[in-house]
């Protein structure tokens, strides 16, 4: 489904966020990607949803190589993902029912199936007696669900969070990765960039290790 092959990602400066990174992801597994502050988590996550291109090497989503892919075909490309962005970026000034609704106006969904859609996403995170509510009002374990309720409300195939739990307390960190957890289950690819690995030591699942922009360790549990 992703498959790295030897990829590095160089920035303007000459920082080497990533070099020679190799690895292969398949459907349905729940991956964690480790690492300290700056080791390249979030450029190997922005590499995998084809928000960037690799410097060198190459990136295969669905057997499709993101270097060689017109500009004008990636918006498709990113429809398989569905993102988690470390700061939510959610709509202050709009809804719960309105931020869920923003990924299908985009994709041209609205209507009936918006709304089914829209309702059935905030019922999966438990914020279904919220949609009236605008998001400032919401704590901080609310406000991550309602950015996953959005980032899984088109039905993706992948779901992507960059450190999900880093301002959450591990009471709510352990109900938003048994969340997805539940996607996983279902058949979704979940992967996860945290600076720990927390939840039920029983789930399966892989773990990438970065070290300066390099991958030391893979690891798969139990």
């Amino acid at each position: 489904m992703i498959t790295f092959d030897q990829v590095t990602k160089r920035y303007p400066g000459n920082h080497e966020a990533l070099t020679d990174v190799s690895f292969a992801i398949e459907r349905g597994e729940l991956v964690y990607v480790t690492g300290h502050s700056g080791a390249g988590k979030s450029t190997l996550l922005k590499l995998m949803a084809a928000i960037e291109r690799p410097t060198n090497g190459t990136v295969l989503i669905n057997n499709q190589n993101v270097s060689k892919l017109k500009a004008a075909t990636l918006p498709y490309v990113r429809r398989n993902f569905g993102l988690i962005f470390q700061d939510h970026k959610l709509l202050y000034d709009r809804n719960c029912y309105y931020n869920v609704a923003l990924p299908l106006a985009i994709n041209g969904i609205t209507g009936a199936e918006a709304g089914k859609r829209i309702r059935a996403a905030l019922d999966k995170v438990g914020l279904l007696d919220k949609e009236k509510a605008m998001p400032i009002t919401l704590s901080g374990g609310e406000q991550q669900r309602l950015a996953i309720a959005r980032a899984v409300v088109s039905r993706p195939s992948i779901l992507i969070a960059d450190e999900p739990t880093g301002n959450l307390d591990r009471n709510y960190a352990a109900d938003i990765l048994a969340l997805f957890k539940a996607f996983q289950q279902v058949g979704v690819t979940v992967i996860i960039a945290t600076h720990e690995v927390l939840g039920n030591p029983n789930y399966k699942n892989k773990v990438l290790h970065l070290n300066q922009g390099k991958l030391v360790n893979v690891e798969v549990n139990p």
